[in-house]
């Protein structure tokens, strides 16, 4: 066993936020594994990372600010990390080490994006930004669930969280004798809160805790970190393993809040906001890190003001890793994790994000600095003197506004040749052939998840694509995804789907609505498809007895383009394709 290299192991966590854990003050929630880590481990306690997770997850993966890295947002094709970026699994990949992602990864679902082709050697995990997304296969719903094991289909028995934890550890188990990087990313606790009712139990009494199965998942995460960490110390590799544990933005059901985001129940750490909060109840975050053969450990805060871009840069420093020459927008946190330096003041970053195909807005964004927070350009606060973010005192500091402004406007140069490129989905190479386009990576109205599918929710059916090679390609448009076995007109009743029902219920977005107030699907009835791809245009009978319509088509052209796929009904109305399947066949 090499001791001289580090193992690296981190645990991040889906919409779990700074107070949703006891060792950060919370007094209601129960979770005794990770707060022993905490008191174990290096704390960084002004810790930043976008609203949102996927934005967050490019950062960390890139060391590059969501902006320039392509991932702003959770959707719309905004939700895939530009082929160009060298990630970190990359970077531990070529160092030697053996690299696994377990869990969530939405950061692209089709090749050349997924995390197979981002330098992980072994993955399980699900697809899109959640299991029962789109992209997933249909019907998952956090038991008993089929995931992606190296980009096969593979059924699991038990709990979503479990399963994560346990292929982990099968992974680690079997590289003890090499250095690994293993990433446990939990799609807990990401809303449908489901959970076994004996972790959600403990908090049905407790009227100050919103959403009892969130915390209730959280308990499960904490017990398979305290299991993770017993093995790690049976296998003799604790002390010489650098690990992590996070989460991906701010809380999403430990409280509430009202219209001006001022916590009106629950606990959040005397934060203002939540999950894609400006405020930075949105983007403060808990970090702990512990690895005592180079001196993390005994229990220390950081109080210095750091960023999800500075993932990267640390943990290539702290395991003594060959870079290849990038341009990182974080810096390394060695020196301040180990007590031997501390940041310069007045460093600054950009929280951003934005839900549409459509660029971030200029202003929609929080400019954050050791002591100061500009909210949307106008709105300012002293953290250190108001830390829930009561009081804008933008009018007595028109200096730092403008200073703070003016990072802002550098900044905002800067993303301008990066933010509105796409990353297109490749079709008809090798790697992946067929390939399936779904409705949650559309431009413009996304279904994104398989109850907005199952309601006919609109989606435009229209994707951002590379032809990769001319030839006789076949593309089917489809209603439902070819593992339900279902026809264009058929809705899920018809089969007697079950697993669905018990997902949907549990959803508390307008779908989740929708879906508790009609009780069923809804069907469709075309009359013809239509495809469009390089400007020409294709039509095709079609009919609800159909399983999808079907164009075979020679295709000269190679490069990027907008694939757009739709259905017509007998009155004209259009609807987008909610898959359309891509395989190449021949040359021409």
């Amino acid at each position: 066993m090499n001791e001289k290299r580090p193992n690296v192991v981190f645990v991040l966590t889906d919409d779990q936020g700074y107070g949703d854990l006891g060792c950060t003050g919370n007094p209601d929630i129960q979770t005794p594994q990770i707060d022993e880590f905490y008191k174990e481990a290096v704390r960084l306690t002004d810790y930043h990372v976008a609203p949102l997770c996927a934005p967050t997850r490019g950062a960390i993966f890139t060391g590059r600010r969501p902006l320039r890295n392509g991932v702003w947002a959770t959707c719309w094709g905004r939700s895939i990390l530009h082929e160009g970026e060298t990630t970190l699994a990359e970077v531990f990949r070529d160092n030697g080490y053996a690299t696994g992602l377990f869990g969530k990864w939405h950061l692209g679902d089709n090749y050349p994006y997924r995390p197979q082709d981002r330098g992980f050697t072994e993955v399980v995990a699900h697809k899109g930004g959640g299991v029962g997304q789109t992209p997933d296969f249909w019907g998952n719903n956090y038991f008993e669930d089929s995931y992606y094991q190296n980009g096969k289909l593979t059924r699991y028995e038990g709990y979503c969280t479990d399963v994560w934890f346990d292929a982990a550890e099968r992974f680690i188990e079997s590289h003890l004798d090499e250095p690994f990087f293993a990433c446990i990313t939990t799609n807990a606790p990401h809303e449908p809160y489901l959970v076994e009712e004996k972790y959600a139990a403990p908090y049905r009494e407790n009227e100050n805790i919103v959403h009892p199965e969130f915390y209730g998942m959280i308990s499960n995460i904490d017990l398979n970190f305290g299991r993770l960490r017993k093995k790690l110390s049976d296998w003799g590799i604790e002390d010489n393993t650098v690990l992590i544990f996070m989460t991906d933005n701010g809380t999403s059901g430990g409280c509430e809040i009202d219209g001006n985001e001022h916590v009106l129940r629950g606990y959040n750490a005397g934060m203002r906001g939540m999950k894609t909060s400006y405020y930075d109840g949105g983007h403060r975050v808990p970090f702990f890190i512990r690895w005592p053969n180079g001196g993390l450990d005994g229990g220390r805060d950081v109080e210095d003001t750091s960023y999800h871009v500075d993932f990267f840069p640390t943990l290539a420093d702290l395991c003594g890793l060959s870079m290849p020459p990038l341009q990182l927008d974080g810096v390394s946190l060695k020196g301040v994790l180990t007590g031997e330096e501390a940041l310069p003041k007045g460093r600054v970053e950009f929280m951003q994000y934005h839900q549409s195909t459509v660029v971030p807005s200029k202003w929609e964004s929080s400019v954050v600095s050791d002591q100061w927070r500009l909210v949307r350009g106008k709105e300012l606060y002293d953290i250190k003197a108001d830390p829930g973010q009561n009081r804008d005192i933008a009018g007595q500091h028109p200096e730092v506004v403008r200073r703070l402004r003016a990072a802002h406007e550098a900044y905002w140069q800067e993303m301008q040749g990066t933010m509105g490129v796409y990353s297109p989905i490749y079709l008809g190479d090798d790697h992946e052939n067929p390939t399936r386009l779904d409705a949650m990576d559309v431009l413009g109205d996304v279904a994104w998840s398989q109850i907005s599918v199952a309601l006919a929710q609109k989606s435009t059916g229209r994707w951002r694509v590379k032809f990769t090679r001319p030839g006789r390609y076949r593309f089917e448009l489809r209603r439902w995804p070819r593992e339900l076995g279902l026809s264009l007109g058929d809705t899920l009743e018809k089969e007697g789907i079950s697993k669905l029902a018990p997902f949907a219920d549990a959803v508390r977005s307008d779908e989740g609505t929708a879906w508790k107030e009609t009780g069923k699907t809804k069907a469709l009835a075309p009359q013809k498809a239509k495809l469009e791809f390089f400007g020409a245009q294709f039509e095709a009978e079609a009919s609800g007895g159909q399983a999808g319509a079907v164009f075979s088509l020679p295709v000269e052209q190679t490069g990027e383009t907008d694939l757009s796929a739709c259905f017509v009904d007998q009155n004209g109305e259009e609807t987008g394709a909610y898959y359309v399947y891509v395989e190449w066949l021949e040359s021409l």
